[in-house]
Order: C-alpha cells, then structure tokens, then sequence
C-alpha cells in the first residue's frame, strides 16, 4: 500500500492520526497541494476530483476520502477498535461523526479557504462566506461544550475514530484563527487531552 500524504491538509491529518492510534506504518508519497500537486494530471488518475489524501492498494485499487480509508484499514486491523464493536456503539460514532463533519469541519473550512489569503490562488474566494462561517463555528463550540459535561471523550467511555475528527477539526480551526474560548473549560480540556495524545503528533 501507499498512502498519498496532503501534510498539513486536515483530512490527511485525520489518517495519520487514525494510523499512529492502530500503531500501523503505511508507506508514505507527499502530495503539495500548495504547489499543486493535486491538481496535475498524473495524481487525478488516482483521485479524479484532486483531493487528498488517498491510498493505493496493492492490487491498483485507489481509495479516497479519509473516513473510508479509515474504516478499510480498521477492517484489516480491528483492534483497537475505533467504529465500534455492537450496533449501538456503531451507530453513535457515526452520529458523531456527521455532527463534527457538517457542523465543525465544514465551516471551518469555509472560513479558511474563503478567507486566508494563502488559499487566494487556490480557490474563488467569496470572503462574506467565510464571515458568514465563522459565528458558526463558535456556536457549535459552545453546544460541543455542554455536550461534554462529565465526558472523557466524546461518545463513548473509549477513544474512537469521532475523537480524532475532533482533533482534527481543532487543530485546523486554529488556521484562520477561529480558537476555543476560554470560558468554555469542558471543550478546552478535552483539547488538552487529544493533544496530550502520542498520535496528535502524527
């Protein structure tokens, strides 16, 4: 297998956080989506619509999209479990899952990649989305934090793939800016132990 890196891209993160959790080392190809990388003919024959990251099976079979090559490589390696063992346990990392991505991920990412002027030369920036955004982002901070009232993590008594969602969605909140308030104690020390994890090094 190769895993086709995006650095700093956050979904790329994501995998590599989900990696060094399963303790698995997965041959590396970085991808520079600065300079472009992703957008040059030879690598959209492996991901048509230019994203990153990707991974290459051994057979020539390409996977896309950082959740389903998560699940693939839980698949292979179930434990430590991080989907979920029972039906429920299942379904709730998956609920979890839905929220962080449309309700933290995407408007973080609405708010860098229309507002920061690194991404000017990547994308057609629309800056009022990208204010737009930022409010939301804020309130669903607000909301996570009562959620987390009396939790360790966020859905069950065990770190799962949810959890490094959430990190992941931290971390990039911090590139236009956007940070945890200080009010928010639950939200924040749920940060400091997702960073205080060997894998928010990855």
């Amino acid at each position: 297998m190769i895993f086709y890196d995006g650095g700093a891209a956050p979904n790329a993160r994501r995998v590599r956080v989900f990696l060094s959790e399963k303790n698995i080392d997965i041959p590396i190809k970085s991808i520079d989506i600065m300079k472009g990388d992703h957008k040059k003919d030879d690598y959209k024959k492996i991901s048509p619509l230019s994203q990153v990251p990707a991974l290459e099976l051994d057979d020539g079979t390409f996977i896309t999209e950082s959740i389903a090559i998560c699940r693939y490589i839980e698949a292979l390696n179930p434990e430590p479990n991080l989907f979920g063992v029972s039906p429920i346990e299942i379904a709730q990392i998956e609920m979890w899952q839905r929220r962080l991505e449309l309700l933290l991920m995407v408007p973080i990412s609405s708010v860098f990649r229309h507002g920061h002027p690194a991404m000017a030369h990547l994308e057609k920036q629309v800056p009022e989305w990208s204010d737009a955004n930022k409010p939301r982002v804020l309130n669903f901070f607000k909301w996570l934090d009562n959620q987390l009232e009396g939790k360790h993590f966020i859905c069950l008594d065990r770190y799962t793939v949810a959890d490094t969602t959430a990190f992941t969605c931290f971390e990039f909140a911090k590139w236009p800016k956007i940070f945890i308030p200080d009010e928010l104690q639950n939200l924040k020390d749920y940060e400091k132990r997702l960073s205080e994890r060997p894998s928010s090094k990855a």
